[in-house]
């Protein structure tokens, strides 16, 4: 048998490190295990391959690939493997969602308090040295509290069900947008929370709809955090319109995938300042050009598509890898397994 590792990236932490091979082989001495920085090397040994972890697979390349049975990619978002001939085969698609999960979900909350404390304010006041407590208090935006205000969830997979458990804690009510929502809380640690859909009325802290109500949560929420995977539904589902729908003092984050906001309605939104800011860890194009107008606004907070990046990401990624490798070699249910006609 036979893992292919091929997982090409600019950034280096995206990669997987020299010691994440070794232990595989040290771990499953029996299998052939080979890793390769670019296709170009790569491609000779596709043909008898069975097990492949990557990003990406062109159409040419996965016809060589006669023997192909699992590919499992380290992203959450798998939207470029699933071409037309992987999703109508056999071969099953796993992702790293369940490694992401957590730590992204600690970076979305993060931004939400950066946002609602005025930190990155504070940081450029600092730069000028500047005692600036009376303008923190008294500029528009002024500082908020996340206690009882309103969180809109744009999905809620590995990543969304941890920044509902996050913002619960933090006291918030939360409005939850997923694909099926009449399987309510289920994605809640307590399943005892009753959801209630948007037409039974009375309160409650948590509100699960479907994404025909997207408009109504987006309208609702102090904050709205996109947590939806790439689909032909969620692209550019962040549009002028719906940022027209937004509280004058809500916020946008998005930890998913740039795909989902129109950047330039939001660059517009944030100039006239239709919404109070955004936090944007996820562009449509990446690295974000220089020439791009986003850098430029001040009530906008960017980081480098860097929710995922902690010193132990690594070493989560082998202990899902690993597990599942074990399962495989089983015949058990795998972890992380993707729906490909869904694309999530």
């Amino acid at each position: 048998m036979k893992l292919l590792i091929v997982v090409q990236h600019r950034f280096q932490h995206w990669t997987p490190p020299e010691w994440f091979v070794q232990r595989l082989r040290r771990d499953f001495p029996d299998i052939e295990i080979m890793q390769f920085a670019a296709y170009a090397d790569a491609e000779p040994h596709l043909s008898n391959t069975e097990v492949l972890i990557t990003w990406s697979l062109r159409p040419e390349q996965f016809a060589q690939a006669q023997r192909l049975r699992w590919i499992h990619s380290p992203a959450a978002a798998v939207h470029a493997l699933l071409i037309p001939e992987i999703v109508a085969s056999d071969v099953v698609v796993t992702n790293g969602s369940i490694v992401h999960g957590s730590v992204v979900a600690e970076h979305a909350m993060a931004l939400a308090l950066a946002l609602a404390r005025r930190i990155p304010q504070a940081v450029r006041f600092q730069q000028q040295r500047l005692w600036a407590q009376d303008r923190i208090a008294t500029e528009v935006p002024r500082p908020r509290e996340l206690a009882d205000a309103t969180l809109g969830l744009i999905g809620v997979g590995a990543i969304g069900r941890e920044v509902a458990r996050l913002a619960l804690a933090f006291g918030m009510k939360l409005m939850a947008v997923r694909e099926r929502p009449e399987r309510g809380t289920d994605f809640l640690p307590d399943p005892t929370l009753s959801a209630k859909s948007a037409d039974q009325g009375g309160t409650t802290s948590v509100l699960v709809v479907g994404f025909e109500a997207l408009d109504h949560v987006v309208a609702e929420s102090d904050f709205v955090v996109l947590a939806a995977p790439v689909t032909p539904k969620t692209h550019a589902m962040i549009n002028a319109d719906r940022l027209k729908r937004m509280k004058p003092d809500a916020y946008l984050i998005n930890i998913s995938r740039g795909a989902l906001v129109d950047e330039e309605a939001l660059a517009a939104a944030l100039r006239d300042r239709q919404i109070a800011g955004a936090a944007l860890d996820v562009f449509d194009r990446e690295p974000l050009p220089d020439a791009s107008p986003l850098w430029d606004l001040p009530t906008l907070l960017i980081t480098p598509h860097a929710a995922a990046l902690t010193d132990k990401m690594w070493n989560r990624h082998y202990t899902l890898f690993a597990d599942n490798l074990r399962r495989y070699l089983n015949g058990r249910p795998l972890f992380g397994v993707v729906d490909k006609l869904k694309g999530y």
